[in-house]
């Protein structure tokens, strides 16, 4: 089953048994979003993609720049692990390493949740690519990926006990939208996909033929 059918599967379940309130609710919000959202600030393809490090779940940090002089980097932004349409995604790409370790390149996925929960997202799927923390949305800003999420819609997902305060270890309520970047070895990016809807993400396919595309860029 594609990635697209995975992810469209699940928000017909979760529709089918949401409270009907609740899936309009969030319906509306993910318009307001795409509707609001500034796109120009996004990473565009021959932009030089910028530097940063960061830390793995273990500890370690990772540097763009010193994994690019490996080979092409695929580097997905995701919301966290406490977002079911994120682990579809990262589960998907994990079945897809193998194809993209084939072009020279490795994954790399970064979520503002603290380093615990990217642990939590790397034992739940099984992970074997690097999933790191951006406390504060430091990196994703650079990348025009950050918002604000709403008081209504704050509110909402407290009370589905999701409480991104603790979650990500600061008060902002800030997210990134998903978004995943081919990045040659040059540093500029390739390929850009900038989704405001959240219950939508770029297919491990369209990933492994763009780096087909840059191999060795």
């Amino acid at each position: 089953m594609g990635l697209d059918k995975e992810l469209a599967d699940f928000n017909a379940k979760f529709e089918a048994s949401a409270p009907p309130s609740a899936a309009a609710f969030l319906n509306s919000k993910i318009e307001e979003l795409t509707i609001g959202f500034p796109f120009d600030r996004v990473l565009k393809p021959g932009d030089l993609a910028p530097e940063f490090r960061l830390p793995r779940a273990t500890g370690e940090n990772i540097s763009l720049l010193e994994t690019l002089a490996s080979g092409p980097v695929v580097l997905s932004f995701y919301r966290g692990a406490w977002c079911p349409y994120c682990n579809i995604q990262l589960a998907a790409y994990e079945r897809a390493l193998p194809a993209i370790a084939d072009t020279g390149a490795c994954l790399i996925a970064i979520s503002p949740q603290r380093p615990d929960g990217s642990l939590s997202m790397t034992e739940k799927n099984n992970l074997t690519f690097d999933v790191l923390s951006d406390i504060g949305n430091v990196v994703a800003r650079e990348f025009g990926l950050v918002y604000k999420m709403p008081d209504d819609l704050k509110a909402r997902y407290s009370s589905f006990g999701v409480d991104l305060a603790e979650i990500n270890g600061d008060g902002s309520w800030e997210l990134p939208i998903p978004a995943t970047f081919v990045i040659g070895r040059n540093g500029r990016v390739q390929l850009v996909h900038a989704e405001a809807d959240y219950r939508k993400r770029l297919s491990p396919e369209v990933i492994v033929d763009a780096l087909r595309a840059v191999e060795g860029a």
